[in-house]
């Protein structure tokens, strides 16, 4: 298994050593490290931690709810940290209108921004999107932004075909496991095999039965699980097919 998104440079993992040997016992062999919050101090920890270990890789940026601080200088300061070898993505960036932290003109700029760095780097942009989805579909189309990938997915299936239309990636979170996931459920059983992703997004979103807990990357078998059964997969399939698809999206060397 590959967790496409995890915040493990968190203080939230005192004991991330110890978190990483239990993920590597589940059959997680890689992991997506996501820097991003108000200033570049998180990216550079994600790089710093994904330059330890060979199977950590990094994406750095601004989340959206910090989109009002996004400049020329923040995009120069990010797309130069990019160029590190150990950095696979660029985000997560996007659009949240269901908080506001951040002013939508500043969402929507700062989107239009990464999206840029991203494509002169030829690497995938990460997407935050929450209820703004026409939104976010529409800069991506603008800016022919083919290869995003939506992290921690919430649509539904019409939201899933206008993403999987635009050559995007949809990553599934424990999300999927809660009760009243059923939209979610219904996309991820029509999205074509090759677009599908499983994430923790940890330490937030411990999927049924972790609920509650921390999250973490050896949690994310409980994703798979939900999913493989949507789709009729065994177990196995399923970690092959979404790790393959991780590898795809962000150009992850070769197990």
């Amino acid at each position: 298994m590959i967790d496409a998104h995890a915040h493990l440079h968190l203080v939230d993992f005192p004991d991330r050593a110890e978190v990483l040997v239990r993920a590597r016992a589940a059959g997680v062999h890689a992991i997506v490290v996501v820097g991003a919050d108000e200033k570049t101090d998180a990216a550079r920890e994600a790089v710093a931690l994904a330059e330890t270990d060979p199977t950590l890789h990094a994406v750095v940026g601004i989340h959206p709810h910090h989109a009002a601080g996004v400049d020329d200088a923040v995009l120069s300061e990010i797309e130069t940290l990019a160029r590190n070898k150990r950095v696979v993505g660029i985000g997560e960036t996007g659009l949240d209108y269901f908080y506001d932290r951040a002013p939508r003109a500043a969402q929507q700029a700062a989107l239009r921004g990464f999206l840029r760095v991203a494509a002169a780097l030829q690497k995938p942009a990460v997407l935050h999107v929450r209820d703004a989805h026409g939104d976010a579909a529409a800069i991506l189309r603008e800016q022919a932004a083919s290869g995003a990938i939506i992290h921690c997915f919430t649509g539904g299936p019409d939201e899933a075909r206008t993403y999987l239309d635009l050559g995007c990636y949809l990553s599934l979170s424990g999300i999927l496991t809660f009760r009243t996931a059923e939209p979610i459920r219904q996309a991820a059983a029509l999205a074509p095999s090759d677009r599908l992703l499983v994430e923790t997004d940890c330490p937030y979103l411990a999927p049924i039965p972790m609920r509650g807990k921390r999250n973490e990357p050896a949690y994310l078998r409980h994703t798979l699980e939900c999913l493989a059964a949507l789709r009729g997969w065994g177990i196995e399939q399923a970690a092959a097919i979404t790790a393959d698809n991780t590898r795809r999206a962000f150009r992850l060397p070769a197990p």
